[in-house]
């Protein structure tokens, strides 16, 4: 894959100063009401849109209200529930393995930091980030597939993985990251899409867009 262009400092801060304007308050388009909700539609949404966790989690939650119900759920009971979702066997496994040590080691409550919140099953550093990011307003980058492709089409990172993108944004842009990380998921999903992005028609950025240097989405 070819290098893309990279931003500029002066360009790096007037896309933060542009996506701070567009989305500062921005929040997860995730449906939950309190942190263990917000956990579980975080471990959920992992290849799968937001818009089929909200059609699922209603009837997670309301027959497993807490995690104390869902530490004792029978996991057969709770992959029907959520079977419409993407790897829903193992994620099944994995939530209820959660509420279970949520019980056991956190009395019943969601821990909210990422030291603690890694030890849960199912929750890798990128959920981490996104409960931290959404519930608390913690000064982190999460990098999904869309905060991937917009930072490599500006020029803002050329790196292979989403870790590493996520390391070089932090460094980028240093403050303001929860407000970025939901402004650029929001930009990518709805403006520059992986399959015919909206350069022409919506896309604020344009300016600053490196994708003809090479970038191919993926």
């Amino acid at each position: 894959m070819k290098k893309v262009k990279k931003a500029t400092k002066v360009e790096i801060e007037a896309i933060k100063a542009t996506l701070m304007e567009r989305y500062s308050e921005a929040v997860t388009e995730l449906d939950y009401r309190n942190a263990y909700e917000l956990v579980i539609a975080v471990a959920l949404s992992a290849q799968c849109t937001d818009k089929r966790v909200n059609l699922i989690t209603p009837a997670l939650f309301e027959k497993y209200p807490d995690p104390a119900t869902l530490a004792v759920a029978d996991v057969d009971d709770v992959k029907e529930i959520i079977h419409s979702c993407s790897f829903f066997n193992n994620k099944a496994v994995n939530i209820v393995k959660m509420a279970q040590r949520v019980m056991e080691v956190y009395g019943g409550e969601i821990p909210m930091n990422e030291k603690d919140l890694v030890t849960l099953a199912g929750v890798g550093q990128k959920t981490a980030h996104v409960v931290m990011i959404e519930y608390t307003g913690a000064n982190l980058m999460a990098v999904d597939t869309h905060v991937f492709r917009v930072a490599h089409r500006l020029g803002l990172s050329d790196d292979e993985t989403a870790l590493k993108t996520e390391e070089t944004l932090v460094k980028k842009f240093k403050t303001d990251l929860h407000a970025l990380h939901q402004g650029m998921v929001l930009f990518g999903r709805y403006i520059c899409t992986a399959k015919n992005p909206k350069c022409d028609t919506e896309c604020f950025l344009k300016a600053y867009c490196k994708s003809t240097e090479g970038f191919k989405a993926r």
